[in-house]
């Protein structure tokens, strides 16, 4: 490591260390750091643009990535000082991080982290899921383990997760950064848990009976089938020790239908992580004690110490107003190999700076999201979203939790899609409705034996486009 590489890394860990207020403990039995999740909106943007202008020199002088688009821009780093400079800065997307895999493969340039610095400071490596082209691999340190660890702490201390529980950690221990995230943080929190990676739903089943966890953490899908096994194995889900359901992966908490199932099958409440693995090794969003702003609308609180969110256009990639709905874009500045600047993780969702009955004050995604611009189907013209769909699905009694959305082209070339859903009655015409009231577009519909689909063991994958 050269001197302005050294430099301009130690000035970015002086920022992060001025701001890192309550790192090991609570400061009260409510909110982990009132100081900063109860901070004005100028103390923010205070804290937002110190650690902005520390990690343009850093990202420069530490990430070819970075580096080559400043040169290639005619930016230097002095030329983001704050938020306010951002709109200088285009938003970068997936692709181009793809295109830089596989120019340098097998990591890419965009971390700041090379072969040298990960045998010296390498925590662990992760990756993105490649569901959209060639996957992002992201090699994190023990600076990011730490700040990762308080971060998520943070946000399960707002769940109302205390010492008096014991989370059971219903998913596998992969590449992932969802359960891994949650284990360390578990442990800065000291609370207890049962790691459940490596196992059959039958024996994590049998674990909820036998040992009573207070908290389950895993993907909404999977959630919904361990209870579906439970139930097969003559355990009653909602009689279980399980008090709150707590998901990440998947979207759950905007899908109302989806978290009042989850609700109900467990009788418990229901609790969200919100981000992805490009922007930062630890949650972006998450829920409060106040997110259920109503019957219809569940609320995420974004952490904007650690990270500046914006909402835009998903066509300009311009600002829009708070209130209207928009795709995320986000500057993470609470990570050590992935400082991105405006990457655009593209969920739609409305933003609101309304302080939150909890009494923290971050920007709160309203509905929490929508989902993702990727994720977009166009189906003879008629946009939709996979949440649409799950909505309509799970608003018809009795169907079952598993589902298909099949979309392919007929013999005479018209894009075609078919829901494929359980029910122990012909409800196609129902299925038919739904989706035509929700989405307004026509399509069919085929109705299946209970037990039909193959069972979701960790994150669904319910769109099969065959185009």
């Amino acid at each position: 490591m050269n001197n302005r590489q050294e430099q301009t890394r130690n000035k970015w860990l002086e920022i992060l260390d001025k701001y890192k207020y309550d790192a090991n403990t609570p400061a009260n039995d409510q909110i982990w750091s009132p100081r900063l999740e109860c901070a004005s909106r100028d103390e923010l943007t205070n804290i937002q643009n110190a650690k902005l202008k520390v990690v343009t020199p850093f990202l420069y002088e530490n990430s070819d990535f970075y580096k080559q688009r400043f040169d290639r821009l005619g930016l230097i780093p002095s030329d983001i000082q704050s938020s306010d400079d951002l709109h200088k800065w285009p938003v970068i997307d997936k692709k181009e991080m793809m295109e830089d895999v596989e120019t340098n493969p097998p990591y890419g340039n965009y971390c700041t982290i090379d072969e040298n610095l990960w045998k010296e400071r390498g925590w662990m490596l992760f990756s993105s899921s490649g569901s959209s082209g060639v996957p992002r691999v992201f090699r994190y340190s023990h600076v990011d383990r730490d700040l990762w660890e308080w971060a998520n702490a943070r946000a399960m201390y707002s769940f109302g997760i205390r010492s008096s529980d014991t989370v059971f950690l219903a998913s596998g221990y992969g590449p992932h950064v969802f359960a891994w995230g949650v284990q360390y943080a578990l442990q800065r929190m000291k609370v207890s848990c049962i790691p459940g990676g490596g196992m059959s739903t039958e024996m994590r089943a049998n674990i909820i009976n036998r040992f009573n966890p207070t908290v389950l953490c895993c993907t909404p899908s999977y959630a919904l089938h361990l209870g579906r096994t439970m139930e097969e194995m003559g355990m009653v889900p909602s009689k279980s020790a399980i008090r709150m359901i707590f998901v990440g992966g998947e979207p759950a908490a905007g899908i109302i239908n989806t978290r009042n199932r989850l609700k109900t099958l467990w009788g418990a409440e229901v609790r969200e992580f919100y981000g992805c693995t490009e922007v930062s090794p630890h949650c972006g969003g998450y829920s409060c004690s106040h997110s259920e702003v109503s019957d219809n609308i569940v609320a995420t609180h974004l952490m904007e110490d650690h990270q500046i969110w914006e909402l835009v256009d998903p066509e300009t990639l311009t600002s829009v107003e708070e209130g209207e709905k928009g795709i995320t874009v986000c500057t993470s500045l609470n990570s050590e190999s992935s400082p991105q600047l405006r990457f655009n993780i593209g969920d739609y969702t409305t933003f609101s700076y309304d302080k939150c009955g909890c009494g923290r004050t971050h920007v709160r995604a309203m509905g929490s999201f929508a989902g993702r611009a990727d994720d977009l189907i166009n189906l003879r013209g008629i946009k939709m979203y996979p949440t649409q769909l799950e909505q309509a699905i799970r608003a018809i009694p009795g169907v079952g939790d598993e589902y298909e959305i099949l979309i392919e082209k007929n013999a005479s070339g018209l894009d075609i899609m078919t829901a494929r859903v359980e029910h122990m009655n012909d409800i196609t015409a129902q299925v038919v409705s739904e989706i035509k009231t929700r989405c307004e577009v026509t399509i069919n519909a085929e109705v299946l034996k209970p037990g039909t689909l193959p069972k979701t063991e960790f994150k669904a994958k319910r769109i099969r486009d065959e185009r």
